[in-house]
């Protein structure tokens, strides 16, 4: 009798597993597609802008160094960096063909 109820729950327990990762992904696209739209709009640039300057305060007041001190950055990450700037020679060029 046991062994019949814990297999059922396992199998209840895979169904909800799987319902679970489908609708999340199901969500993410959906998000996403509501987000591309709403990024359009004027109330969405409103509210970006919005959120943008919360996070410029936020950052000030709380003296976060957000994507500064590039020189550290590069020192830290030589390969990055190499990539970064041969991806941007390449961009470069590619606008001068044009």
């Amino acid at each position: 009798m046991v062994a019949i109820v814990q297999k059922n729950l396992n199998a209840q327990i895979g169904v909800n597993m799987w319902f679970f990762l489908i609708s999340s992904i199901a969500s993410s696209i959906i998000g996403s597609a509501a987000d591309s739209w709403f990024a359009d709009t004027k109330l969405g640039r409103w509210f970006y802008k919005k959120v943008d300057d919360v996070a410029s305060w936020s950052s000030k007041k709380l003296g976060l160094k957000v994507l500064q001190n590039e020189d550290n950055w590069r020192k830290k990450y030589p390969n990055v960096a190499k990539k970064i700037d041969d991806l941007e020679a390449r961009i470069l060029e590619v606008e001068k063909e044009k």
